[in-house]
């Protein structure tokens, strides 16, 4: 089969696994895993949190169906156990705070798990490789590692608005990369594509509703932050290896603005609030279907502008840069504005 078929088929697998697996679960294994509506989550009833688990078991199955039918080149599967090592603690990091909800489990042990899956990016070499020196490169790796995993939960406060995006930056990476040779970036990330897609409805579903959870949206920021990072975007632009920062830029905006806005009020910026940039937006009237195709037209503009840098001379880099740092200032200008405590 031609490479391409390969593509599909593995996307397509990732969607039908999901798509048969998510009502076993809700019927099965929903009741210990329930979200409880409270002030920030105003959702009607008590709503099962194992879409997550959907989501593995479709990106899981794909790959190990393209695993028996293809010969990968050597050092690919080297490289993806890290992916699937790293992934796995995080989910059950997720899972574990979903099961102890309303309280969940402590910053401290979660910032050490995801240290421990960052870890096993970087024995597999998944790391920013921007910088010769490990003294530079394996922090920078972590901070975008674990900065992305808190940032994908963070964006989890809405339905839709979560896996939205993490459907945008996904298909921009895989846009983006499918030119190149890291081939198990291209199959995992059509494998979390074809996922996300077939888990998208039962968020928005009213009879049979399932949410990510904690467990399913730190799983989506971990290995898209990952898949962001294992692969090259040099090869016609010196400046391409900053692709990443716009492939994911609403998500880094959403949690750099939270953190400002608690900042600003002296909240602790790891404890909840309505101080969401989708929330501020709903604040001031905006329907949540709006919200999110504001959100996903700012993903897809996002993108690409990442995929020009990926092709562009340094005088349109600093464009790009300068374009989309004005608007994200005058943006959170806006935002600020918007007085959360009516």
């Amino acid at each position: 089969m031609s490479t391409l078929v390969l593509y599909l088929l593995c996307a397509c697998t990732s969607f039908a696994i999901t798509t048969a697996t998510l009502p076993v679960l809700r019927k099965t294994a929903a009741n210990a895993f329930l979200d409880v509506p409270n002030e920030l989550k105003q959702h009607a009833g008590n709503v099962p949190v194992l879409g997550g688990c959907g989501i593995l078991l479709g990106i899981t199955g794909s790959l190990i169906l393209i695993r028996l039918t293809t010969a990968f080149p050597s050092g690919t599967l080297h490289t993806l156990r890290g992916v699937i090592i790293g992934g796995g603690l995080i989910f059950l990091m997720g899972l574990a705070d979903d099961l102890k909800k309303p309280k969940g489990i402590s910053v401290p042990v979660k910032l050490l798990i995801q240290a421990a899956a960052t870890a096993s990016l970087i024995y597999y070499g998944v790391a920013i490789h921007a910088f010769t020196s490990p003294w530079i490169s394996y922090p920078l790796t972590f901070l975008w590692v674990v900065g992305l995993t808190n940032a994908f939960n963070l964006l989890d406060i809405m339905d839709g608005l979560c896996v939205s995006q993490a459907v945008v930056c996904t298909l921009g990476l895989a846009i983006i990369t499918l030119p190149s040779e890291y081939v198990y970036v291209n199959f995992a990330a059509l494998a979390l594509l074809g996922a996300c897609l077939a888990f998208w409805p039962y968020n928005h579903a009213k009879k049979h509703k399932i949410f990510l959870g904690d467990s399913g949206s730190n799983l989506l920021g971990f290995l898209i932050a990952a898949l962001s990072i294992g692969t090259g975007y040099c090869e016609k632009s010196d400046w391409g290896f900053l692709a990443p920062l716009f492939i994911l830029a609403v998500p880094l905006f959403d949690t750099a603005f939270v953190t400002l806005a608690r900042l600003i009020k002296g909240k602790n910026p790891m404890k909840g609030s309505n101080d969401h940039a989708a929330l501020r937006l709903k604040k001031r009237g905006w329907s949540a279907p709006l919200i999110l195709l504001m959100f996903s037209l700012a993903g897809v503009t996002a993108n690409a502008f990442a995929f020009m840098l990926t092709h562009c001379c340094i005088q349109i880099a600093l464009v790009l840069f300068l374009a989309a740092g004005a608007f994200g200032a005058l943006v959170t200008r806006w935002l600020l504005r918007i007085n959360t405590d009516l």
